[in-house]
């Protein structure tokens, strides 16, 4: 079954306003950013539903602004986060619309995935990071982040994958004009094979279940949930 549904429009604008400029003439980028993300893509909906009844500490691994802190609190999930990122400017801004809207657990480091992992025992979220880095450094992340996994917890994975379909090939062209406009820090590499991803997973014993989460975008965007059986 494919998720379309994004967060509602209140929830998208009360989430927001943390991003929103002092004075009407600062930088309203990530104002009008984080507006326009919650309010279609289905992403967070989608990674919130996985989280629920979870009670490991959550790892976000290129956490961007952070909007998904802001989700989980906005939806009830209390679970201790924390995110990272190579970009210290979106960690800057991360860190002080968490402390605009008062969330609580929740903190940022600014962090080089593909010179290593930090330290971490739980959950972890890849979401929309694997296809931007090298070949090599996925493999090391994936299996970094499977070692973090304590009974329980899940590896919870928003990606394209390499199917060979149009929305594939649409990704790829959009995610390396994303590039060009300078919004990411690299272009697309490689972009996972969901049989290898399968393989990986069961090699670690690990539970994993697939689902579309493009909803109504062109993006060929799938959740891989990878569970640590109790």
């Amino acid at each position: 079954m494919t998720a379309t549904a994004a967060l509602d429009g209140a929830t998208a604008h009360r989430i927001a306003q943390a991003f929103r400029p002092a004075r009407w003439y600062g930088d309203s980028k990530h104002y009008f950013y984080a507006q326009a993300k919650l309010r279609s893509d289905p992403l967070y909906p989608g990674i919130l539903a996985a989280l629920r009844g979870s009670t490991a500490p959550l790892l976000d691994l290129g956490c961007g602004i952070g909007l998904l802190a802001h989700a989980m609190r906005a939806s009830g999930i209390a679970l201790p986060y924390r995110g990272v990122d190579i970009d210290a400017g979106k960690i800057t801004r991360a860190r002080a619309a968490t402390a605009k809207a008062a969330l609580r657990d929740v903190g940022f480091d600014c962090v080089d995935l593909s010179q290593g992992l930090p330290a971490h025992q739980g959950s972890v979220a890849i979401l929309d990071v694997l296809q931007f880095v090298s070949p090599a450094a996925q493999d090391a992340i994936l299996d970094g982040a499977v070692a973090m996994l304590v009974p329980g917890a899940k590896l919870l994975i928003r990606t394209g994958l390499d199917d060979g379909s149009l929305r594939a090939r649409t990704t790829r062209r959009i995610d390396a004009i994303s590039r060009t406009l300078r919004w990411m820090n690299a272009g697309p590499q490689r972009y996972p094979d969901a049989d290898a991803l399968r393989a990986r997973f069961d090699a670690a014993g690990l539970v994993p279940e697939f689902t579309p989460l493009y909803g109504r975008t062109p993006f060929n965007n799938w959740r891989v949930v990878a569970t640590r059986p109790l």
